[in-house]
């Protein structure tokens, strides 16, 4: 099985998936008022993207976050196509979507994470939200680090500014 159970006594971990997390959002910026942005706040189920041993070592207090969509909710609002959720997407092809099953035991629902559109949280947020027992579960190792790869991939890859001539 992909995940796994997680008590609120453990401590943070790559591949936990927490519910209620706020995220922040600029939705309008004034380039004659640059210090007056309007900021929104929604919550959000996200996973932890934070390498384990900067959490276990306490390297940092920003913690990398991706949204996990609701796979469903994106094909009823015409984002994906239900066949490419099938295929493409579950094969790990399409740059920037990862794919997680559904899990029944754990209240989950087939979803993407959203690799393209990252979010740093203090760490005092994502413990609360585990200490009140908003985390719904934990990616096993092995499906933890196939997560980590298609997050490292989405930003190490080289774009060219034009495809370059074949003859």
């Amino acid at each position: 099985m992909i995940y796994q159970v997680s008590s609120p006594t453990l401590s943070l971990d790559q591949g936990d998936i927490i519910d209620g997390c706020p995220i922040l959002q600029i939705v309008k910026f004034d380039q004659r008022n640059p210090e007056s942005p309007q900021v929104a706040c929604s919550t959000h189920r996200v996973v932890v993207l934070t390498q384990t041993c900067d959490l276990a070592n306490q390297k940092t207090q920003r913690i990398t976050v991706a949204i996990v969509h609701d796979a469903q909710f994106l094909v009823e609002q015409n984002v994906v196509r239900a066949v490419d959720v099938r295929g493409p997407i579950r094969a790990g092809r399409v740059y920037g979507w990862y794919c997680l099953p559904a899990c029944r035991e754990y209240e989950l629902s087939e979803s993407i994470v959203d690799l393209r559109q990252l979010y740093t949280i203090p760490r005092e947020v994502l413990d609360s939200l585990c200490a009140t027992r908003r985390r719904k579960a934990r990616i096993q190792p092995l499906y933890r680090e196939h997560l980590a790869k298609h997050f490292a991939d989405t930003f190490s890859r080289i774009g060219l500014p034009e495809p370059y001539d074949t003859e």
